[in-house]
């Protein structure tokens, strides 16, 4: 077993996203997990992340405040806490903050290329 205190998680930067600062909780550089990675974002209040779709599937947990998710066909879905959303391989989505307050988010993927 791997433990990360959430006092030693890294910072990471997403490509895309704005206002963001992100934390490596579980993958990469934080642990041996192999079949996937789990970060945790916190949105400043007016940020988000870009309209993008990426070829990899991820789920998406608010656990504070709410984001707005933004789908290609222009579909707002809002998440408050404990909502989740997966987001399949290809789908394009934005992500906003819309509110005054931080919204933070359990982002877990599979890696860009299987790890061994």
């Amino acid at each position: 077993m791997e433990i990360m205190r959430f006092n030693d998680a890294r910072r990471y930067d997403a490509p895309g996203h704005y206002d963001m600062r992100g934390l490596r909780l579980q993958g990469f550089d934080a642990s041996t997990a192999g079949f996937a990675w789990t970060g945790l974002s916190h949105f400043l209040p007016g940020g988000g992340a870009e309209m993008d779709a990426s070829p990899l599937e991820k789920i998406y947990v608010v656990i504070e405040g709410a984001v707005t998710i933004e789908l290609g066909d222009g579909t707002c879905h809002i998440l408050r806490p404990f909502d989740s959303c997966f987001i399949g391989a290809g789908e394009a989505r934005a992500i906003r903050n819309e509110g005054n307050a931080v919204a933070s988010m359990l982002v877990v993927m599979p890696y860009p290329e299987a790890r061994t």
